[in-house]
């Protein structure tokens, strides 16, 4: 089972780092958008998978935090994308 999520642990790096490149290196602020919010849920498995395998919970909250903020961010980047305003 270890080595199974050290797999996991070692994929998740190597997409997080494909993410981050990706939002370096987008044209479109649509396509950087998705790859932020990409990003924001492979860092959200990272963690997730890494609290699993070390038994501790903190980075369980951690990783909620940031859904948590992943969503509000991703929602306020679409409304000012769609609408040219974040509010009314």
């Amino acid at each position: 089972m270890d080595t199974l999520v050290d797999i996991a642990l070692v994929w998740l790096v190597v997409l997080l780092g494909a993410c981050a490149v990706r939002v370096v290196g987008a044209r479109s602020s649509v396509a950087r958008i998705l790859a932020l919010d990409t990003l924001v849920l492979v860092l959200i498995g990272l963690l997730v998978l890494y609290s699993a395998s070390r038994g501790v919970s903190y980075f369980l909250d951690a990783a909620l935090i940031l859904a948590l903020l992943g969503f509000v961010a991703t929602l306020a980047a679409a409304r000012y994308y769609g609408r040219g305003r974040l509010f009314g």
